[in-house]
């Protein structure tokens, strides 16, 4: 059996909505965003696995804060846009990653918006059997709080221009790219999304859905591209349902992509 088809993706929860990405082979963990190390560290050692990698998606403090404490006990390599608050090897637009210990690849895709220097990374290669969301399939995408299942980050660095170019690239992915967030922010942002288009029926069977997972203490996460084309407000600028509402809630005409967008994104600031 080839390490491929062992690799698995499991969220461990930390803080109080944030999920670390582990990628592992029940032996060796790829950790996305290890912003608190305790929980880290113990899953780890109930499972007597190992670190092999820490991939950072930008600098925020619950996204890279626990780096110093699992490097105390381990030397691996850390993979992350330059600036931040540890000390990273620098990734850029295009750059492939790829570990000894697994058969997949890892391309880097640079998203500003949230913040200036903002990355995800895009993997292929392996496929992480049925999940919640979507049968089997070897894409990935870990994009730590540039995108959001029916949401997208706040932008505290960069502009609506760049967060709507960002988010139109991850929304170009194909369909059945499987999408794992960094929060539990799901159903907030259902509440907003019902808002901006009430009677999407998609959006409402996914309500139901992440209502029903969260009451079992399950992750509504991974989510297809797909089916948040079909739900999320942020990637619908060019719908005339969104377009409509965000002009009637801001009493202006507005035009598709860049304006909504910006216009939608102040509208969910507003909560």
């Amino acid at each position: 059996m080839k390490i491929a088809n062992m690799i698995k993706i499991e969220a461990i929860p930390t803080f109080q909505d944030n999920y670390v990405w582990a990628i592992h082979n029940d032996l060796v963990a790829i950790l996305v965003d290890p912003g608190e190390a305790g929980p880290i560290l113990s899953w780890l050692d109930d499972r007597s696995m190992s670190a092999g990698a820490i991939l950072v998606t930008h600098h925020h403090h619950d996204h890279v804060g626990g780096i110093a404490e699992i490097l105390k006990s381990t030397s691996i390599p850390v993979y992350g846009p330059a600036r931040g608050a540890v000390k990273t090897t620098p990734v850029n637009e295009g750059d492939l990653l790829t570990f000894d210990s697994f058969e997949l690849t890892f391309k880097v895709m640079e998203t500003p918006g949230h913040t200036r220097d903002h990355v995800c990374y895009f993997a292929s290669g392996f496929s992480n059997g049925v999940t919640n969301d979507s049968p089997a399939t070897d894409l990935h995408l870990f994009c730590g709080d540039t995108l959001f299942s029916c949401g997208c980050g706040r932008l505290f660095e960069g502009t609506p221009a760049q967060m709507h170019t960002s988010l139109s690239r991850l929304a170009a992915l194909p369909e059945q790219t499987l999408v794992y967030c960094a929060h539990e922010y799901t159903l907030a942002n259902i509440s907003f999304a019902l808002e901006v288009e009430p009677e999407n029926p998609d959006l409402i069977e996914r309500h139901k859905e992440a209502l029903a997972l969260r009451k079992q203490g399950i992750a509504t996460l991974p989510v297809s591209i797909g089916r948040e084309r079909k739900t999320n407000p942020f990637l619908r600028c060019d719908r005339p349902s969104a377009i409509d509402a965000a002009s009637q809630h801001f009493k202006k005409p507005l035009s598709p992509g860049v304006e909504t967008f910006a216009a939608i994104r102040a509208w969910k600031d507003e909560e």
